[in-house]
């Protein structure tokens, strides 16, 4: 099975919000074959837990706008290092960059096919990590 091209558009705006707002190693994993529930995680990681809730405002935001989807259900709060949006065919996880280590969600997952993004808002061949 392969996530369905509705997820992958919803999973792609939700990485493009979260690259606006700086997320970093921002990974789209196609779940669809080894989970029931969803077709896409969408991970990505800030540095400090201002950052990480203005990356999921972002993400909220740009889906609500672009594909009129809300969340169907939220998780963390403020402080907690890792918030989950849940919209259904996507999963979005935005953690505090000592909690995406701490739990390496990319290594639990190893196995499932990556979906390719690219940053449209990256100068060409540019690595945002590397500044």
């Amino acid at each position: 099975m392969v996530a369905t091209d509705t997820a992958r558009a919803i999973a792609l705006t939700a990485a493009q919000a979260a690259a606006d707002k700086l997320a970093r190693d921002i990974v789209l994993l196609d779940v669809s074959d080894e989970v029931v529930i969803t077709d896409i995680f969408m991970v990505a990681s800030a540095p400090n837990e201002r950052q990480v809730q203005a990356i999921v405002d972002e993400v909220e935001e740009q889906l609500r706008k672009t594909h009129d989807v809300k969340p169907t259900r939220r998780e963390g709060v403020r402080g907690s290092g890792w918030i989950l949006l849940d919209y259904s065919d996507v999963v979005v996880h935005v953690q505090h960059t000592e909690e995406r280590e701490y739990y390496a969600l990319d290594s639990l997952w190893k196995d499932c096919p990556a979906i390719e993004f690219v940053d449209r808002t990256a100068p060409h061949g540019a690595d945002r990590d590397a500044a």
